[in-house]
């Protein structure tokens, strides 16, 4: 019996110690190699170990069958473990996982900037309007705040300016425009009707995007996008019936705001592809552009003389705050567009357009309660109804 076991020759892959073998050693027979090789057979001792833990002696297998060199091609064998299992080979710690926690950490801070900033600049907006109702003056101080900002930045190399030609220019020409009706036709509804009044309505553009792409640009879209405007219509229309402060011009401006933006944003994808300018950049060009359409026409509807006899009323009734006021609407308005652009660049369309949502539920809510707006539960119950449908609409359109 001692003979006999002294007969038997350690397996190469069982570590030659007096701790008992783990698992019993398979020999395996002489791997065959080409004869004009000239090399010895391959002989492989391989332990009965799973088979994924074994990739190192595979590789040998398949270095050996393609005429290289053992010791050049085979990869050094991991260290073994405390039970002398070889550890998996070739899966990598899941290291994306710290940079989209990272990321998401990135979008949230994005998303509260945005819709902290909306709210800021909607309260001291409608703060002005009350005190100083010319609107077209107000959208051409908000669109002159930006582009001295980004002058200024650009300047002082705070932001790379962004390269830009004159097909660029052509490019965002339309864009502009309506983002420019779109500004003024919001800033002239504000002054007219209460902020929550104006972004209930103007929650429904979803409602015209699809109607315009539909019938303008030939777009079909499947019958869950058509059935997700009945409540985003029924919900509008039932707030405006319900409004205890109706005023014809303020829901106009809000509906004819929400055709302009969404021709804004068809312009925008139409024009921009193979752009590469960054969000902030982008808005900043519009800014520039909006601003150049909109001065000649808010002179033409208002004009010096009128904005120096309101201001001059304003500052008497209000004191120094007026002069805030003014400064924080025009400041405000530039950074909250800015952040938004900004999220664009890091997050879906689908994305942007729920958080749009929000923002609209957090403006609305915080304007009813600093300015006590009365509000009647069908009125309520309308908001919700177009707020809801908005996002099932989000859905259905991904």
């Amino acid at each position: 019996m001692l003979a006999a076991a002294a007969s038997v020759k350690p397996s190469a892959a069982v570590a030659t110690t007096a701790k008992p073998a783990l698992f019993k050693p398979l020999h395996l027979p002489p791997f065959p190699l080409p004869a004009a090789g000239g090399r010895r057979p391959l002989s492989l001792s391989v332990s009965a170990r799973p088979l994924y833990r074994q990739e190192h002696v595979l590789a040998t297998v398949a270095a050996a069958a393609a005429g290289r060199s053992d010791r050049a091609s085979s990869p050094a064998p991991p260290s073994a473990t405390a039970d002398g299992a070889r550890p998996v080979v070739g899966i990598a710690a899941p290291a994306a996982e710290p940079a989209e926690a990272a990321r998401r950490t990135k979008i949230g801070v994005y998303f509260a900037t945005w819709w902290a900033l909306n709210v800021i600049f909607n309260i001291y907006n409608k703060k002005m309007l009350n005190a100083f109702p010319y609107p077209w003056l107000g959208a051409t101080l908000s669109l002159a705040a930006g582009s001295a900002i980004m002058l200024a930045s650009w300047a002082t190399r705070i932001v790379e300016p962004p390269q830009t030609d004159l097909d660029f220019w052509k490019s965002l020409s339309p864009v502009a425009i309506a983002h420019t009706i779109g500004h003024v036709a919001a800033t002239v509804s504000m002054a007219k009707v209460a902020v929550s009044f104006t972004h209930i309505i103007k929650s429904g553009e979803p409602a015209f995007s699809v109607l315009v792409s539909r019938f303008f640009l030939g777009e079909h879209f499947p019958a869950p996008v058509y059935f997700s405007l009945l409540p985003i219509i029924g919900g509008c229309a039932l707030a405006a019936v319900t409004e205890l402060n109706f005023n014809m011009v303020g829901f106009m401006g809000a509906m004819i705001s929400n055709v302009a933006f969404v021709f804004r944003n068809i312009f925008s994808k139409k024009g921009m592809k193979g752009k590469s300018v960054s969000g902030m950049n982008y808005y900043a060009c519009l800014s520039m552009m909006s601003l150049v359409i909109l001065l000649p026409f808010a002179i033409a509807m208002e004009g010096p003389k009128v904005w120096a006899a309101g201001w001059q009323k304003a500052v008497a009734e209000i004191g120094p705050n007026f002069v805030w006021w003014v400064a924080a609407q025009s400041v405000f308005y530039h950074l909250y567009n800015q952040v938004s652009y900004m999220s664009l660049d890091e997050i879906s369309p689908l994305t942007f357009s729920i958080g749009n949502t929000m923002k609209r539920i957090s403006v609305i809510v915080a304007s009813i309660i600093i300015f006590q707006t009365p509000v009647q539960p069908i009125n309520a119950l309308g908001a919700a109804i177009a707020i809801l449908g908005t996002f099932i609409y989000s859905q259905a359109k991904q």
